[in-house]
């Protein structure tokens, strides 16, 4: 049995590493912001001993593993972002409780972007000159964006507008994505914070001083971003900006 011209199995195995790496992620989000290692003896001392299922996460990789097979195949891409996916869910929900990003996670996203990069050059250096060029492009354009953000807000505002942690994000993520598709990660992201704060700011849950963590607005946005394809987002954007009235 095929399903989008993949065999049923394929999709039963990625499904299962996808319940693996859910729990891992887990043991990451433990070991990450107390600045431990994550590959360590004591996942088997520590972390199996009182082993506790975290089926909520399984669940989100295993599907988010299945459905990237069946958007992508069995490609670079699908490889790349089965690698990407898990980092980014240990960002969102470490941001979301503790309002860092530690830069061990930052950095182990920036290694495997450039990684791909080279890997895409060596694969074919005709078409891999030109994903090298677009990589490097989104790492600067991602981080560009976000760092004058943070110095003219904090500027303006006279306290940090925005963490550093989101910009070092943005960069890594930049050679995922490209410069392109980096740009409508930010748009996405703003979009989605503007929307929450307000929603948040209507039901007296925070004040307007206090901080909300952007990291998850940006782990979203790049989900929505792999499974979406780059024509109809632009499209929905561009509805969105410009109040139904744009015509496509």
């Amino acid at each position: 049995m095929y399903i989008n011209e993949i065999h049923i199995l394929w999709y039963v195995l990625v499904g299962v590493i996808g319940l693996f790496v859910g729990q891992f992620v887990d043991w990451c989000n433990i070991r990450l912001p107390e600045y431990k290692k994550v590959f360590s003896k004591d996942f088997f001392k520590e972390y199996l001993k009182g082993f506790k299922p975290k089926y909520l996460l399984m669940i989100i990789v295993a599907v988010s593993y299945i459905a990237l097979l069946y958007r992508y195949g069995i490609t670079l891409n699908n490889l790349k972002f089965m690698i990407l996916i898990p980092m980014l869910l240990s960002a969102f929900l470490i941001d979301l409780k503790l309002q860092i990003i530690p830069n061990r996670l930052t950095l182990t996203i920036f290694e495997t972007g450039m990684i791909f990069t080279f890997i895409s050059v060596i694969l074919n250096v005709q078409t891999g000159i030109n994903v090298f060029i677009n990589n490097m492009l989104g790492m600067f354009v991602g981080a560009g964006i976000f760092l004058l953000i943070t110095l003219i807000g904090g500027a303006i505002a006279g306290k940090e507008a925005m963490g550093f942690g989101d910009v070092k994000l943005m960069g890594a993520m930049g050679l995922f994505f490209g410069w392109i598709n980096i740009i409508l990660i930010s748009v996405m992201a703003f979009l989605f914070a503007a929307i929450v704060s307000i929603a948040i700011l209507i039901m007296r849950r925070k004040k307007i001083s206090e901080y909300i963590p952007f990291g998850p607005f940006i782990v979203a946005s790049a989900f929505i971003t792999i499974y979406t394809p780059f024509s109809i987002l632009l499209f929905v954007l561009l509805k969105i900006f410009s109040l139904g009235m744009f015509k496509g």
